[in-house]
């Protein structure tokens, strides 16, 4: 009878490496385990090893914001996101595993003149490519955070803001689950614990993937790393134009339902949203320095909690329970870096900084048409490493003006 109530594991247990695959992902992320899934779903690809040096969901992936929005500033960066969210809006039913996602709206406040024209601006781009966006005023805000201090003696007054219904919040570690899991039944091996330690080339090809339990031949080599994926690419040879910063987020003890909307404002550098177990989710911009080492600081406690209570004084005496850090990877025009390198077999996401929770689906999606086709699907043709030598940028910079 006790076998009968056995939990269902999510996943597979651990098997051995084999000498060789079709495909070696590195990386166990919310990329990594979406091109697996799409490998086997679109293309019948199956013998991929994706291997995590600690456990699956560790990063990135496990240390966002849970954000999703498409509301971007350049035509190539808002197609984009644009298809990542639909694909978000359909994963729950397909992969069969409540993802908790609320499109709930998002928020981008102004506070001068200057902001009013660049959210007017972004507005115009969204709606020409077909995307929900609209530059409101603060009596639309009132209705849509009614908690939200909005008067004129506030430090920063709200003007208007850059408003997004499709824009929302997911739950960051459901989807990394629930990608692993559709990965698994497909029949993807899943290698926890397993770090790679170099990539042996030949013939301007990687042949081989060391790592701590063996080495393994590889047909194809995705580095989907995120904070780490300048050291990843330097073992196959291949530079990128990246700097690795820490990103920081809190959450407070669980409220009643307070805030039904995102809200980012990027003059005061901080977003707020409220969680499904209804803690205030706090984040701020990523630190100025490039470290590796993620660790919390006292500064981004006062800052963000300085600015969150000119937002929302009544949090005044909310307690915060914990505080996180993440790498991100940030690259000179604040865009990614997707598709194939110079070196014939091995492909990147990187350089993501804040972007790449929001991205996962299309991503896996895109670089798996990629492996199975050798050709780079036109969605994300503008994100080409080459572009940084080519003078082809595409700078999301005014996107950018806070980490979210």
């Amino acid at each position: 009878m006790r076998e009968l109530f056995r939990p269902r594991r999510m996943w597979r247990r651990q098997q051995e490496l084999k000498s060789s695959y079709d495909v070696v992902i590195v990386g166990g992320g919310s990329h990594g385990l979406a091109a697996a899934y799409y490998l086997k779903r679109d293309h019948g690809i199956r013998n991929v090893a994706v291997l995590e040096q600690r456990y699956i969901g560790s990063g990135a992936a496990g240390r966002n914001t849970t954000i999703l929005r498409s509301n971007y500033k350049t035509p190539e960066g808002a197609r984009f996101y644009d298809q990542s969210v639909k694909l978000y809006e359909g994963l729950s039913q397909e992969l069969e595993f409540n993802l908790l996602f609320s499109q709930c709206g998002h928020l981008t406040l102004a506070h001068s003149d200057r902001a009013m024209f660049v959210m007017a601006n972004r507005a115009e781009v969204n709606r020409q490519l077909g995307i929900d966006s609209r530059l409101i005023y603060p009596e639309e805000i009132r209705r849509l955070a009614p908690a939200m201090r909005l008067d004129q003696g506030a430090t920063f007054p709200v003007m208007g803001a850059l408003y997004h219904p499709p824009g929302g919040i997911i739950r960051h570690d459901a989807v990394v689950w629930g990608f692993a899991r559709g990965a698994d039944r497909g029949g993807v091996e899943l290698h926890q614990n397993t770090e790679v330690t170099g990539l042996e080339r030949a013939n301007g090809r990687v042949t081989a993937v060391r790592t701590n339990r063996g080495t393994i031949k590889a047909g194809v080599v995705l580095s989907c790393t995120a904070g780490w994926s300048s050291e990843t690419c330097r073992m196959a040879g291949v530079s990128l134009p990246i700097t690795t910063h820490i990103l920081q987020a809190c959450v407070t003890e669980p409220l009643k339902p307070l805030l039904d909307v995102v809200v980012v404002s990027s003059q005061m550098h901080v977003y707020i949203s409220q969680t499904d177990r209804g803690e205030i989710l706090l984040g701020a911009e990523i630190e100025p320095w490039t470290t590796y080492r993620m660790q919390g600081t006292l500064n981004f406690l006062q800052e963000v909690c300085r600015h969150t209570l000119e937002l929302f004084p009544q949090l005044e005496r909310v307690r915060i329970l914990r505080s996180w850090a993440g790498l991100c990877d940030l690259t000179p025009d604040y865009s990614p870096i997707l598709g194939a390198t110079e070196v014939e077999n091995f492909h990147v996401s990187a350089g993501w900084g804040t972007y790449g929770f929001k991205a996962a689906p299309i991503v896996g999606k895109t670089l798996a048409e990629l492996v199975a086709t050798n050709k780079t699907p036109e969605l994300i043709a503008p994100f080409a490493l080459e572009r940084f030598y080519e003078d082809r940028l595409v700078s999301e910079l005014a996107a950018a003006a806070v980490s979210h």
